[in-house]
Order: C-alpha cells, then structure tokens, then sequence
C-alpha cells in the first residue's frame, strides 16, 4: 500500500478528528470515543512494530482476536467502526492509495442511521436567510444549492463560478477520488443563484479575485468552519433542535429523493458514491421514516 509520503501518526490522527468535528459534525463525546478506539489500535500497531499506513489483513485480524477477548460484542463494534472511517478518510485525502480495512464487516448492532431533517424542518431552515441583504443572499443560494445537490461541504466551497450552468440548471463538481460528475439543480436553488452571483458576490470580490463561487466577507474563499457556523446559525433561528450540520443537509436530500420515489442508483450517481453499497444506508433512513409515518397517522397503529 505505497504512499506519496510521510505522516506521523499525531498528525494524521488530529486530522481526523478535525474533521469528524468540523465536516460531520459529530458530538464531543462520540469525537473522544473514535480517538480512544484510534491511541489503543496505534498502540497495538506500535507493539506489531507496523505503522497505521503500511497494515495488513493479518494485523487486523489479530487485533481483532485480542479485542475480542477484552471487550463486549457492542464496543469491539464501535472500534471497528472507528477503524475503518479512519482508513476511508485517509483514502479520501489522498494521503494513502488503497483501503486496508475495506473488506471488514461491521455487527450490525453498531450501524448508524444519520441524522435527517423533516421537510418542515427543511423549510424553516431555507426561509432563515434574509435576502434583502448582501450575506443572506449569499447564505440563501448556500443552503439552496447544499439542498438541492447534496453535495459534500468539500465540494461546495471549491465550486468555481465556471462550475455552474445556470441556464441549463446543473453544477459540475470533482468529488472523492478526483471523479467528476454532473448535479442537476431545480429552479429555487438557480434562482438564489442567480441573485447572488448579480447582485451579491460581486460584493465580496476583493483586489486579488478567486474563482470560487461562495467567498467570505473578506472576499476569500469560504472555509469548513465558517459554512459550518452559517448552518449551525440558521438552524438555531429555526428552532431545530437537532445537531444541523451541511452532513446533515446532505443526508436529508437523498432521503427524502428516496422517500419521493427515487431509485437507488440515481441517488448514488448524484451523491457521487462509488460503491452502491453506501447508499443503501439512506433505504434504512426512509424506511425507519415511513414507519413513523404509519405510527403516527394510521387509525390502527
């Protein structure tokens, strides 16, 4: 598994958990249990004398044996679960060229349905933005496009202004693996496109112009953090109560394209996941949805 070069393993694990914290948004609690499962796995690495970058399938498989008879079925399940998110973000940032862990199942005890807004909740969410202002037309075409593209946080803030076809409604974005693919857009995220582009972001353009579509107000490209911050924001106005990041966001789009009667592979195309496999964890959501549904309408639940 050759690698283009050297990552301590300090560095690469502070990485992660920045991002778990940033673009997934996860709790405190779950980002120190995921580095606790991470310390112990490096430790028995170091004992191995293998670094995390060049294991093999003996190496977790022997891990596995010695966890097993130390801990319960449920947190062997959350170690496993940490490993292998570890192992797909390192592949995701290029830092290493094939997945290890790719072939390790995972209890189903321990799978995790993500969070989903309501389409009320998506609603509220979309009407925060004040659009008589320069920032909330900037915030509205945002959340608009997140919406209407479930595109990562990742590809949002590097989407170029040459990367929209207003006219014909679609984004091109390059996504995990440098793959690109095609989104198409409706006409309530064009329109808060097209406002912004005109009457917005030429705003925010400072002496030295970047191509990126979303800047800040400093006229630089828009971070992680800061759109983190924006939804963070309007979801509170809202009055959500759930954790509400642009993760969020995403799950919520093929959820309830799932939920309207998409099928499964279109939903893949769009959020550029390259095993079917990944997707299939939203049929779960949408099904768990209906359920409530049914519990919640029926006359005989």
């Amino acid at each position: 598994m050759p690698v283009t070069e050297d990552y301590p393993e300090d560095q690469l694990l502070d990485q992660f958990m920045n991002q778990l914290k940033v673009e997934r948004g996860l709790a405190a609690n779950t980002i120190l249990a995921y580095n606790h499962d991470l310390i112990s796995f490096f430790d028995f690495l170091k004992r191995r004398g293998v670094s995390p970058i060049q294991i093999n399938q003996r190496d977790l498989f022997s891990f596995i044996a010695e966890k097993k008879a130390r801990l319960s079925p449920r947190s062997l399940a959350r170690n496993l679960v940490s490993i292998r998110m570890f192992y797909r973000f390192l592949v995701s940032e290029g830092k290493i060229n094939s997945n290890p862990v790719r072939l390790m199942g995972i209890p189903r005890m321990y799978q995790h349905l993500p969070d989903v807004l309501s389409r009320d909740e998506v609603e509220a969410l979309l009407l925060q933005p004040d659009t008589m202002t320069v920032l909330g037309r900037r915030d509205k075409a945002i959340l608009e496009v997140l919406y209407a593209t479930g595109l990562r946080v990742s590809e949002l803030i590097g989407l170029k202004i040459s990367n929209i076809n207003l006219q014909a409604g679609y984004i091109r974005t390059i996504g995990k693996g440098s793959k690109e693919r095609i989104v198409p857009m409706g006409t309530k995220a064009i329109d808060s496109l097209k406002q912004y582009v005109r009457n917005s972001r030429p705003s925010f353009l400072k002496k030295g112009e970047f191509p990126n579509l979303f800047l800040n107000s400093r006229g630089k490209p828009m971070t992680r953090q800061g759109l983190w911050k924006i939804i963070r924001n309007y979801a509170l106005k809202a009055g959500i109560t759930k954790t509400v990041t642009p993760h969020t966001v995403r799950h919520s789009f093929a959820t309830h394209l799932l939920e309207g009667g998409a099928d499964l592979r279109s939903v893949q195309i769009m959020l550029g996941h390259a095993d079917i496999s990944t997707t299939q964890i939203y049929t779960h959501v949408a099904r768990e949805r209906l359920k409530e549904i049914h519990e919640k309408y029926h006359p005989r639940p």
